[in-house]
Formats: structure tokens, sequence, C-alpha cells
């Protein structure tokens, strides 16, 4: 991640060894745009190799660390996670030190690298992963006094939304809207990653047997719902970022989608109110990251940080990602799904049509596929199973556009 405060090789030894660390080398680690990294090369390492991270969090409070710390304990052993170390010099168990009024803390690296691409076996195992995460982190109660508070992202929109063209701050606000017409008292709550983007996780990439080795920043875990947490992977790990040179293109891939929530149903299986939200949440999900994104470019400039160790992600790919979600919200909306039941002579559907019921119209696929799970076991409905069928039909269009014969 970028680096913001420059410490000296004095400083680097003096922290590091309060940690039982021998320092000989900080590496800056430039990727990233929120807090500054640097690896720590010691003594016992050859070869140019390096064993831990050292990190001074440049916004969030030493408290908020040390609640990290809890939370990474609690996953370690079900999770590839890197605990922060302790220090060796105080009577009780504390994992970070002050500095300016801002936390530091060492843990060791792990093994693998970031993905430049992400396969569908992958997202099925980081989405296994992440419901594990969930899992897990609902034994640290009251999961509030774990989790940091969430920033106010309301606050941005509206400083932004005013220097947005029409089009945009249109696209964000009616994103916004739709999210907060969700039933969200209903979505399960609880400890959330919020930024478990492919940069965020380590992974052995041997082809074809790509294995994940670790999950990084646990920064920002708030208490969110679970279905927000859910989106915001997806929105990385299932999205191709084409670069400078590819046009910086947006390609969304659905089939990776799947493989994520198959994944993690595998692992904690989604309520039909979460399912139904999730099309709604994966664009407000990338208009957050937009307007952090945006944020980011905010403080840059208020705060005259520049040079070449300041990284800026391209707010952009964000809102393109966000308009291209909302489109396939505004479809669904205007979507109708009819389900019909047609009793088929020996419920073959090369026979004749002995009888047709219209048994109802859904505004989900979803809905009509649980109508047919209820019905599919009644009188009549198990003995011809093969007559259900689901039609979408888009509203306020003619469906059949010409006329027709008779004999």
């Amino acid at each position: 991640m970028s680096v913001y405060t420059q410490l000296t090789d004095d400083q680097f030894a003096t922290f590091c060894q309060r940690f039982g660390v021998s320092f000989k080398r900080a590496i800056p680690i430039t990727q990233g745009i929120k807090n500054s990294n640097w690896f720590i090369q010691t003594a016992d390492d050859v070869d140019g190799a390096h064993s831990y991270v050292f990190t001074l969090f440049e916004e969030r409070p030493p408290e908020d660390i040390e609640k990290m710390a809890v939370i990474l304990n609690q996953l370690d052993g079900k999770l590839p996670v890197a605990a922060p170390l302790s220090l060796v010099d105080s009577a009780e168990k504390c994992y970070v030190i002050r500095y300016d009024d801002k936390a530091i803390t060492v843990v060791p690296c792990l093994a693998g690298a970031h993905p430049q691409q992400t396969t569908q076996a992958m997202c099925y195992e980081i989405g296994a992963s992440l419901a594990v995460l969930h899992e897990t982190l609902q034994q640290l109660q009251p999961a509030e006094q774990y989790g940091v508070p969430l920033y106010p992202w309301s606050d941005v929109r509206d400083r932004e939304r005013q220097f947005m063209p029409g089009d945009e701050a249109k696209l964000m606000s009616d994103i916004w809207q739709s999210y907060t017409n969700l039933p969200l008292a209903t979505l399960p709550k609880g400890l959330c990653h919020l930024d478990m983007f492919a940069d965020n996780t380590l992974w052995n990439l041997q082809k074809g047997e790509e294995r994940l080795t670790g999950l990084l920043d646990f920064t920002e875990v708030s208490v969110e719902h679970y279905v927000m947490d859910i989106a915001i992977t997806i929105n990385d790990f299932c999205t191709t970022w084409g670069d400078a040179e590819q046009g910086e293109s947006v390609n969304f891939d659905r089939s990776k989608m799947t493989a994520f929530l198959q994944g993690y149903e595998s692992k904690r299986p989604l309520g039909e109110d979460e399912k139904r939200a999730l099309p709604v949440m994966l664009a407000k999900a990338a208009v957050i990251f937009w307007l952090l994104r945006l944020n980011v470019i905010h403080y840059n400039r208020t705060e005259g940080r520049t040079g070449d160790n300041i990284m800026v992600k391209n707010p952009d790919l964000m809102k393109r990602l966000a308009a291209y979600h909302w489109s396939h919200v505004e479809k669904a909306q205007n979507t109708v799904f009819v389900l019909e039941h047609a009793r088929y002579k020996d419920d073959d559907k090369d026979n004749d049509v002995e009888d047709f019921k219209l048994i109802g119209v859904f505004s989900t696929e979803a809905e009509a596929q649980a109508a047919i799970e209820q019905l599919k076991s009644q009188p009549g409905f198990k003995d011809y199973p093969n007559g259900f069928h689901i039609d979408a039909y888009p509203l306020n269009q003619i469906n059949w556009s010409s006329g027709f014969g008779c004999n």
C-alpha cells in the first residue's frame, strides 16, 4: 500500500525490537491506497527475502487496530491470516505501538502472490472462505464492540455529487434509493471484512491447482449485512479489469459469480431475502468503492499528498461497474415471471396438453422457482412434475407483435 509517513532506519529498528524482530531493512510496499506499509527484512533473512510486514495505519485509531488483532486471532487456524505479533516488552497482551497518534503493527509474511486474474475455482474458494469468516466471527459478541464504525459514505456522496455530471449523479441517487428500499431489517448482519479484493488475498498460483494462502487487510472489519460483504467480494473477484492498454475495460463474469455463490453456500446458505437483495447490493457496493476512490483523491489534494509512492485508483471503473449492475436491476424491476403448469398426457411434453393452469405472476425467477418447490409434492402436481414452466415477460411491451391465422 502507499507510503505516506516516512520513517528512518533507526526508528524501524527500535519499533521492530519491541516486537522481538531483528531489523535489517525496510522495503516500501506501493500497492493500495490507505496505509503506509513496508516489508521487513531481518538479520536472519537470506537472498533478499523478508519475513514480516510493518504497517503504520494512517487513519484508523490505535483502539480500532487492537480490535483487529483480536479478530485475526479468532480466525487464526480456520483461515490463512497473519495475526499481529505481540509486544515483548508489555506485561499484558498488546499488539500495537502508538506513534504520533497512529498505530503500528508487525505481522508475519504469508506465502503466495496476488492473482492477476481469477478463475471459477478461485471464486468458489474465496466464497467458501468468506462464509467461514462470517460464521467464525459470530463468536465475538457483542459484535459492535469488535467492529469499527462504518464510514459515513453518505457525507462523501453529498460532497461529490454536486460536482458530478447529471447522469452520474442520477445513477448514484437511483442506486442509493433502491438500496434504502430493501428490507434491510430482515437481512442477517455480523462482522464483515468489507475489502476482500483480489489484491488483499494471496494464492499458490500453480496452474490448475490454485490455492488460497492468505487473507489480508482487516482494517475495515465492521458490522454490516453479510450480503454487502458478498457483493463487495464478488465485484472484484468476478470482474476482469483491463489495464490502460486495454482501454481500462470492465468485464463482469456472471459464471464466476455463480461459482462464488456456490462456494459461499457450501458453508453458509443464503436466505431468500439475501438472494433478492444481492443485485441491488452489487450496485451499491460498486458505488461505495466509487466514492472511496473519489475520497482518496479529495484527501490527497487537500492534504498535499504527492510523489511516486502515492497510488490512485481510477474511480471511473467502479462507476461503470455500478452502471452495469444497475442495468440488470432495472431490467429485473421491469420483468415479471409467469409460472404455469401444463398437464401433458403421460407427463411427456411431446404429447398433447390435457389441462393448463396459470399458477401465478412473480417479481423474481427465484420466487417462481420457490413456488414450484412448494407445489410439486401436492396432489395432481406430483403426478405431472414435468409440466411446470416459467416465462419472463417485460412489462409494458407487446409480446406478440403480429396477427395469427384461423383455419
